[in-house]
């Protein structure tokens, strides 16, 4: 039986270059339906028929029905009838470059092997839900394709690192300008000689690390096993050995803050909160918005006025509870908001980054939240320490941007 390498080439089900721009689709899992519905109006072929197929149903329906599963593999069949996918003509790598303001990070679309992930070479750094899992799952079974990547980082290598930059200089297959000053650019690598190098060095790899797509990883095991399961001549050869993923140097990502708001301040009055709080934390009231950038150090928006909040205690050298998000979950939102399940209470809620500071003053503001947290963005090296010691982090700990998009390139099974 072959030996599937870390990561291989793959043959690339991707759109054609005039109609790049029209398929092209933020991830399936930053909109909700009436979103995908509005942004897909007048768009026949945007990639969102196939990752949010629901928006072709009738209002309501439920979005893990096996009718919308079968609408995406519908409208993916129909986009390659009509020639508006097309199937590379042999497996290949492909640099894929996004572009957010000054931000630039470029890496490579490559198909990542289910084994390396069961062994946990490919590290995970987060619990996943099996209803999620389920969806995706159904998703690529149905559609018979992997149609959203798992963004995964590696330590960087010099050899893939110069292959990057001469493939870059070459006219690339496809640049789409999406909404929010993000760019995605495409470019194919078919050469022989640049592909063996880049599967020969990244086998040379101790370990790469998911940043974003934990149920789709988690999914493309489940119907790896399923199909090997089902096969009476199994090679491991077979494409669903791999999944795809666009793999970014550690150097080049960006993490931005996920801040917290809280609804209200467990039964206690203002006072009594910024005593409790005073216990564990130094306090000291800003004029502007606070952006922490030190370890354990927090922005708190509360009764129209900012507070500098610093960690007194020693901070633990396991690599979760020493966290700024584990901190301020273990000695706050815990023990003094009472919010012991950052997954299932529904007093707290997350903002990315994104949206700036100004998103906490409103939700503050408006009487919707009572108190809101500012968050420093959690290092990636902080990321590598804790899937190396096969933990996993607090909830919603790392906000990643720029997000790749759907439907740039896909993987056929």
């Amino acid at each position: 039986m072959a030996k599937v390498s870390l990561f291989r080439p793959f043959t690339g089900l991707r759109p054609t270059p005039e109609k790049a721009l029209e398929v092209a689709a933020p991830p399936y899992d930053v909109l909700n339906s009436k979103e995908a519905r509005e942004l897909a109006k007048g768009k026949e072929w945007s990639f969102l028929h196939i990752s949010k197929a629901e928006i072709d149903l009738p209002e309501g329906t439920d979005v893990y029905s096996s009718e919308v599963y079968a609408k995406a593999s519908e409208n993916l069949t129909k986009m390659i009838n009509n020639g508006i996918l097309k199937k590379e003509e042999k497996p290949c790598y492909y640099v894929y470059r996004v572009t957010m303001g000054s931000h630039t990070q470029t890496g490579l679309v490559v198909g990542a092997s289910v084994e390396d992930y069961n062994s946990n070479r490919i590290r995970k750094h987060e619990f996943t839900r099996v209803a999620k899992e389920d969806d995706r799952v159904n998703q690529i079974d149905t559609c018979n394709a992997q149609t959203g990547p798992v963004l995964l980082v590696y330590k960087q290598i010099s050899e893939v690192d110069a292959i990057i930059k001469e493939a870059v200089k070459g006219k690339p297959e496809y640049t789409i300008p999406a909404t929010n000053d993000i760019t995605h650019t495409l470019w194919v690598i078919s050469k022989d000689e640049w592909i063996n190098t880049i599967s020969e060095s990244f086998d040379k790899q101790e370990a790469v690390y998911i940043a974003d797509g934990h149920h789709r990883s988690a999914a493309a095991s489940r119907i790896a096993a399923a199909r090997k399961a089902a096969s009476s001549n199994y090679t491991g050869n077979e494409a669903y050995n791999s999944f795809l993923a666009v793999a970014f140097p550690v150097n080049e990502m960006k993490i931005l803050d996920y801040n917290r708001v809280v609804k209200d301040l467990n039964g206690l009055s203002i006072a009594e909160f910024m005593a409790k709080i005073e216990e564990d934390f130094t306090i000291e009231q800003e004029s502007t918005q606070v952006h922490p950038t030190k370890q354990v150090e927090y922005g708190m928006y509360l009764d129209d006025k900012w507070y500098r909040l610093t960690a007194k205690k020693a901070i633990s050298s396991d690599p979760v509870e020493r966290l700024d998000v584990s901190v301020l979950s273990d000695r706050l939102l815990d023990r003094v908001l009472g919010i012991k399940d950052l997954r299932k209470d529904n007093r707290i809620d997350f903002i990315g980054g994104m949206r700036g500071l100004g998103e906490l003053e409103k939700r503050v503001n408006s009487g919707e939240m009572a108190v809101a947290f500012a968050m420093r963005p959690t290092l990636m090296e902080d990321l590598i320490a804790v899937a190396d010691a096969e933990k996993v982090m607090p909830p919603k700990s790392t906000w990643f941007e720029p997000k790749l998009a759907d439907g740039v390139c896909s993987y056929p099974l």
